[in-house]
């Protein structure tokens, strides 16, 4: 039976400890102002409160084969998500943060949800357009604008919380390494080696660092139930620091997950068969 372990790390003391077990698949925990976590288990999402922790369904209506990519809004009031029910690529989607009626604020598909902009007037996501991956961001209101795209694969974008750098992971320079550029796509530049496959890039809420998911070096894609490890970066660039290993991969911090506050972040840690 499948098992995913929910986790908080606490940045001071450099320490993880669970928060639940769960016998199914659960993946990519968000923290909300309110003190809990959202997350995806079968296509749908759950609230999951950190003193009584349980899976409480989210109603997304319709929407009922949601990917691991969603994430609240920055004033609480609105969730975004990615789901497929109605073309079979991934669109982007806004409903109030407590769930209801959603409405589809991307037309070109595919999307994928990734973050929002600390203002809260749009959404940044990966995309495919005419045949290349880049990264965009769409108005609420829905007018897109694709910031960078090209050969190669290009994903995980989240901006940092002053809204001028976005990161992303790419394998633009040949290896799939961590990227920072502009907010306007502009200056793109590599901030790790290289010498391992660099995914999901998430700025902590004081500007300071990033934390990220580390494959090893061959790792194809960014597959689940491969042994991983988090890492942290400082935003400025140097020498990333492992910060816990475990078995997991896909699912285990796809989308941003520190808390309000800055002092930690939460993660899934998957049991191995």
């Amino acid at each position: 039976m499948m098992q995913s372990i929910i986790e908080l790390f606490d940045l001071e003391t450099r320490q993880s400890r669970p928060l639940a077990t769960f016998g199914t698949h659960v993946e990519a925990p968000n923290w909300t102002q309110e003190g809990t976590l959202i997350v995806n288990a079968g296509g749908l999402l759950y609230h999951v409160d950190l003193k009584t922790p349980a899976l409480v369904r989210i109603d997304t209506g319709p929407h009922n084969r949601l990917n691991n990519d969603h994430g609240p809004s920055p004033d609480g009031r609105q969730m975004a998500f990615s789901d497929k029910i109605e073309t079979g690529k991934s669109c982007i989607y806004v409903m109030p943060s407590s769930g209801g009626a959603a409405r589809r604020i991307t037309q070109n598909v595919p999307s994928w949800f990734h973050a929002w902009h600390p203002d809260g007037d749009r959404v940044l996501y990966p995309c495919v357009r005419r045949g290349k991956f880049g990264i965009a961001t769409c108005t609420l209101e829905g007018s897109e604008k694709v910031l960078i795209k090209g050969p190669g694969h290009y994903d995980g974008p989240d901006y940092t919380p002053d809204g001028e750098w976005i990161w992303f992971n790419s394998d633009r320079a040949g290896d799939m390494a961590l990227w920072r550029m502009r907010a306007d796509g502009s200056t793109p530049e590599q901030m790790t080696d290289g010498s391992r496959v660099d995914w999901f890039p998430h700025p902590s809420p004081d500007g300071q660092n990033v934390v990220y998911l580390s494959y090893p070096a061959g790792t194809e894609g960014h597959p689940a139930g491969k042994h991983v490890e988090l890492r942290l970066i400082p935003t400025a660039g140097g020498e990333p620091e492992v910060l816990t290993s475990l078995y997991g991969g896909q699912g285990t911090i796809n989308v941003p997950s520190w808390s309000p506050d800055g002092r930690r972040f939460a993660f899934v840690r998957y049991v191995e068969d």
